[in-house]
């Protein structure tokens, strides 16, 4: 192999970027689930809070 083969290889060679995005998509999916889950958290606390101070009175 000649060096312009093996430059012109490299080039072309997609897998990195393809393993990138998916590294992206995997982030991005990640802080949608921990952000839904941090909300809905907040709201069961106050939801089993407001029932847990009634059930108290």
């Amino acid at each position: 192999m000649n060096f312009y083969t093996v430059i012109k290889q490299f080039c072309e060679n997609r897998d990195g970027a393809t393993a990138i995005e998916y590294g992206l998509i995997t982030a991005m999916i990640s802080v949608v689930i921990i952000a839904s889950l941090t909300l809905m958290g907040t709201e069961l606390n106050n939801t089993f809070g407001f029932i847990g101070s009634t059930l108290s009175n």
